[in-house]
């Protein structure tokens, strides 16, 4: 039943969910599913193999929950057969709730009260709707609390209130009515005008709810969690109330008026507070989504930046009183050296940091300078570009630093540089975010990078599964060198946790560099199962076995050995002979294990034998005569980098510490949905000037 839900769900077939749950169950990664069981999965990608893993999860909580339902109910002595088979059949959580709702615990009602002076037989009386005369029935229920026959309709009424709110028919009627129709709205809290500023634009605002953007919604909620607006989710009473009428109201006799009115009471009092708060919960849900999977996207194309490689670099972290933090990093990204520097006032000692940087270069034979874009980052950069190195070839990278501070007072960065303070560390990091990004920021809480939407907002825990699956997926796709990894990205590699990293690193520290795949099978707690799902996205440079320091997984080495063998040749030989590699027919190596889609995969492996698959790191300056918002004027063509990407837009930065923004209307001449579309993180775009807003530090940009 669950893989059927979720193939109807996903629609994807039944046989392709089952082998997904049972390949999780036996404990396979979502990275090695998708790359080394595609004969199993049919080739489906990552996403959708998360999104059975997602779906499955609910699915066990939900039949968690049935059962705990069920026992409940049980143990009240209310569990008929048909109501346990409404329960088994039931995988929607508000519905079950509502199954549920009559014989839940609650605290003491009006109709509670009511039925316990002895009122229910006249709700049910009134419930049927007779032609007879109610104050007189009402009459033979006035004793002890029950003072009148107006009392006791009353008390009747709050009985037949909350049942027709217990109503799982009415609940799921109203519900559609809800979903189809409601308007979301938000008006100031009286006196807190000038605390509230920044929500203006939500003073007075109405939206149909399922049309509302996600982060106009986020705003809201933000926005009534600081007690700055009032947030109600209505539809037409009448409409709520006649769709309830239609299934309890008989007729036009006084028995019939008291059920409306009752129907009416139901509505205002029990559901309507209920259901909006239901469609609350859900439309916060599908805009935490949605910001989630904006600020995943953000993420992967920041983890996926380019690399400069393994080359001796130059790392600056600016500023003006301090002076700037100077690092040497060797190719490894390991600290050779560290001083400060003064080329900006108040110290001002420009030309012997001038001299100082030029014998640096020279004396340790530096590639690249990698320059902070914080403070004092862009006079810094200018600064640099305008020194005559003695060495050719310098490049300078201006480096976004975001979360840099983050990751230097972190127990990560403590465990790294014990001996050295938060600024070395800072500027290290700068220098190894130019070396190799992902190596770096898999050392960062994702959050303080600086690429989300309105990301303290939304759900922590959904946020916190979503981010990490995307630190695994670029840290398994692109994967790592066993013998120069760090703890901390040996950690997000498929199969591997934080203990068995750690085993690792303390192995190779102690027996030198990993030699084979294989000599992992001697680290403490290096089982099969682990073995099995980290082997194909560990690399070893220079093993005797050049299917080592390849994507090829271990179990699929006889494969390749045979043909080599069939071709009358070693392995290496095989891999460097691309005409040779060429004529191997596939289909005579085809086993129940390896299909076509595993041997195309080793193939075209060994056509880009260890070849990182991100793109070619490039050079970029900004205009050189802006370096403040009042350099800006409207029309002013201008260099940028991509900093960010939401649904309204995308953040770009022209060199002056404030990001623009070009909205999604000024990315393109045709209409988009996505900024997605069009541009990514990091991406080099030249942007126009549309608007200046120095009041209130805002520039619009255009791409057109």
């Amino acid at each position: 039943m669950i893989t059927s839900h979720i193939s109807e769900r996903l629609n994807i077939s039944e046989r392709q969910v089952a082998n997904v749950i049972k390949l999780l169950d036996e404990g396979a990664t979502i990275p090695f599913i998708a790359r080394y069981r595609k004969e199993a999965t049919r080739s489906l990608d990552e996403v959708v193999i998360a999104d059975i893993d997602r779906e499955y999860r609910l699915l066990q909580e939900i039949i968690k929950r049935k059962t705990t339902i069920m026992a409940a109910i049980e143990e009240q002595g209310h569990l008929t057969e048909q109501l346990r088979q409404r329960i088994e059949v039931c995988f929607d959580r508000n519905e079950l709730e509502d199954i549920y709702m009559p014989f839940k615990p609650r605290r003491r009602t009006r109709a509670q009260i009511a039925v316990e002076r002895g009122l229910e037989p006249l709700a049910k009386t009134i419930i049927r709707q007779g032609d007879r005369n109610i104050e007189q029935i009402a009459e033979k229920y006035v004793a002890g609390e029950v003072a009148s026959a107006e009392m006791a309709i009353d008390g009747a009424s709050d009985i037949i209130a909350e049942n027709v709110s217990e109503n799982s028919y009415v609940r799921n009627a109203v519900r559609r009515l809800f979903a189809a129709e409601a308007i979301i709205t938000s008006k100031l809290v009286k006196g807190k005008d000038a605390e509230g500023q920044k929500y203006k634009d939500y003073f007075d605002y109405s939206s149909p709810l399922k049309r509302i953007r996600s982060h106009t919604l986020l705003a809201i909620r933000r926005a009534e969690a600081e007690g700055c607006l009032k947030v109600d989710i209505s539809v037409d009473i009448d409409r709520a109330i006649n769709r309830i009428e239609t299934v309890y109201a008989k007729g036009g006799n006084s028995m019939c008026g008291t059920v409306r009115a009752a129907i009416a009471d139901s509505y205002k009092r029990l559901i309507k507070p209920s259901i909006e708060t239901e469609m609350a919960a859900l439309s916060k849900e599908r805009a935490d989504r949605e910001a989630i999977d904006i600020f995943a996207e953000n993420l992967r194309q920041l983890l996926l930046a380019p690399p400069l490689g393994q080359k001796r670099v130059l790392a600056i972290d600016p500023g003006f009183r301090t002076g700037c933090k100077v690092v040497i990093l060797n190719e490894q990204g390991d600290l050779l050296h560290n001083e400060t520097i003064y080329p900006h006032p108040p110290v001002y000692k420009a030309y012997e940091a001038s001299r100082k940087l030029v014998s640096l270069v020279e004396a340790y034979k530096v590639s690249a300078i990698a320059i902070g874009n914080g403070t004092a980052g862009r006079e810094t950069e200018n600064f640099v570009r305008k020194i005559r190195f003695t060495v050719d070839g310098i490049e300078v990278f201006s480096v976004n630093e975001s979360g840099a501070s983050i990751y230097s007072a972190s127990k990560t960065a403590r465990e790294e540089f014990p001996d050295y303070d938060v600024t070395v560390r800072g500027a290290v990091s700068l220098g190894r975010r130019l070396i190799d990004p992902l190596a770096e920021l898999v050392k960062i809480d994702p959050k303080s990078i600086g690429v989300g939407q309105y990301q303290h907002d939304v759900s922590q825990k959904a946020l916190k599964e979503s981010l990490d699956r995307v630190v695994e997926s670029c840290v398994n796709s692109v994967g790592v060198n066993i013998n120069t990894a760090s703890k901390y990205l040996l950690t997000y590699i498929s199969g591997i946790g934080e203990s068995l990293a750690q085993n690792i690193v303390r192995y190779r520290a102690e027996n030198g560099e990993f030699r084979s795949r294989r000599e992992l099978m001697k680290v403490p707690k290096m089982g099969a199962k682990s073995f099995e799902q980290c082997a194909g996205f560990l690399r070893v440079e220079g093993a005797t076995n050049p299917l080592d320091n390849t994507a090829v997984h271990p179990e699929s080495y006889p494969i390749v050995q045979k043909m080599a063998d069939d071709l009358g040749m070693t392995l290496s030989e095989m891999t460097a002979d691309k005409n040779i590699r060429q004529k191997i027919d596939l289909s005579r190596y085809i086993t129940a294990e390896a299909g076509l889609p595993t041997l195309s995969d080793i193939v075209s492996e060994l056509e880009k034998p260890s070849r990182d698959p991100r793109r070619t790191i490039a050079v970029f300056e900004f205009d050189p005569t802006v370096h403040g918002i009042e350099d800006l004027h409207r029309g002013m063509k201008l260099p940028g980098i991509v900093t960010n990407i939401t649904k309204f837009g995308a953040f770009v930065d022209i060199g002056i510490h404030l990001s623009g923004l070009i909205h999604i209307s000024q990315l393109s001449a045709n209409r988009i949905n996505d900024p997605t579309d069009v541009v990514h993180i990091n991406q080099h775009v030249t942007v126009t000037v549309l608007e200046v807003d120095t009041e209130r530090k805002r520039i619009a940009l255009s791409l057109i």
